[in-house]
């Protein structure tokens, strides 16, 4: 079971911190991602962390403002998200599935993913 949190209203600018919560597995299981789906709009990637913890992903519109990272002591992984933009507003979900690798470049595409948290909104105003 894969629970997000901490989500929220925000000023453009602002920041918040995700939190993804395993239990029943450890993080040691696979990949743990960060999707968001904003209305009127397929669902997006935006980063993901290796089931090693040492390979991390970030979509381009987030690369440089969002950070990935993991307690495993907590079980749980973390999405710092800075420098938050009005495009940033979504509902973001957790989710853990399989470690992709293509040569040494790293990924987590939705139809690798297992278990689904359901999501916490995320609301960034202007």
């Amino acid at each position: 079971q894969l629970q997000a949190s901490g989500g929220g209203l925000v000023q453009a600018g602002g920041s918040l911190r995700l939190s993804c919560a395993a239990s029943g597995f450890n993080l040691d299981y696979g990949a743990i991602g960060w999707f968001r789906q904003a209305p009127g709009k397929e669902r997006e990637g935006v980063s993901c962390i290796s089931s090693s913890g040492l390979s991390t992903y970030y979509s381009d519109s987030v690369k440089g403002r969002f950070t990935i990272s993991r307690d495993t002591a907590k079980n749980t992984v973390y999405l710092q998200m800075n420098s938050l933009k009005p495009e940033d507003t979504a509902v973001y979900y957790c989710a853990a599935g399989v470690d992709y690798y293509s040569g040494s470049y790293y990924f987590c595409p939705y139809y690798g993913m297992d278990y689904w948290g359901k999501g916490t909104q995320v609301t960034v105003s202007s």
